[in-house]
């Protein structure tokens, strides 16, 4: 039970970030659950049956290899997670009445987002114990949490603007971007000290995540 409490305990306390910097128009609860229900289970499926495709189609056995792990960190993880997200966010919560500020988009990419990292990160700490899951508290959860406001901070714009595919396929290709960058970086661990580049790419997508959190608040429709 402590364990599962390590493992989730993250995923709220980013959840409470996002809710309480949603500070003009608050998202029904309910709704936020269903996103993050959608986030911990569809999302969930929808990776591991891609997961299985690739394997198939493009199996890359070689863990030494620079490229093959490229392939990998973006083509195959980044790319598998990231759109499995994305689906969600661009057909369930972005058709709905309620997204009706370009914030929601971030609101709604994040519960998602902290649904597949919940799940996730349950699998990890179980496995890992206590070590993984201080660990995965300041590198994985966070690092799931800024894809999801990025690709969210355009998919609110996407919503507004006559642009919804370009901006929709924007704020993907962002995630995706960031994503393989971090886990490139790990997954070349053969390499010493390159594991570094993943810290840097997290740090870069906080800092962006925090900039486009504020755009997003001062750009609210219901600002007074």
């Amino acid at each position: 039970m402590n364990l599962l409490l390590f493992a989730v305990a993250p995923v709220f306390i980013i959840i409470l970030y996002i809710y309480y910097k949603d500070k003009y128009e608050k998202e029904p609860k309910r709704l936020l659950f269903f996103n993050f229900l959608l986030g911990a289970v569809v999302s969930i499926i929808i990776t591991t049956i891609l997961y299985y495709i690739f394997d198939i189609v493009l199996p890359l056995p070689d863990r030494t290899s620079v490229f093959q792990q490229f392939i990998k960190a973006f083509f195959v993880v980044g790319l598998t997670e990231e759109f499995s997200k994305y689906i969600i966010v661009r057909y369930y919560a972005q058709r709905h009445t309620e997204f009706n500020e370009p914030f929601d988009g971030i609101v709604y990419a994040v519960m998602v987002s902290m649904g597949f990292a919940a799940t996730e990160n349950i699998f990890y700490v179980l496995e890992g114990g206590y070590q993984t899951a201080i660990l995965r508290a300041f590198t994985a959860v966070p690092a799931h949490a800024t894809f999801g406001i990025l690709m969210g901070y355009y998919m609110g714009k996407a919503k507004f603007s006559k642009n919804k595919v370009l901006l929709n396929l924007t704020g993907l290709l962002l995630a995706i971007t960031f994503h393989g960058a971090y886990d490139f970086f790990l997954f070349i661990d053969f390499i010493p000290g390159i594991w570094l580049g993943a810290f840097v790419s997290l740090i870069v997508g906080i800092v962006l995540s925090q900039k486009a959190i504020k755009r997003h608040q001062e750009r609210s429709n219901f600002k007074v």
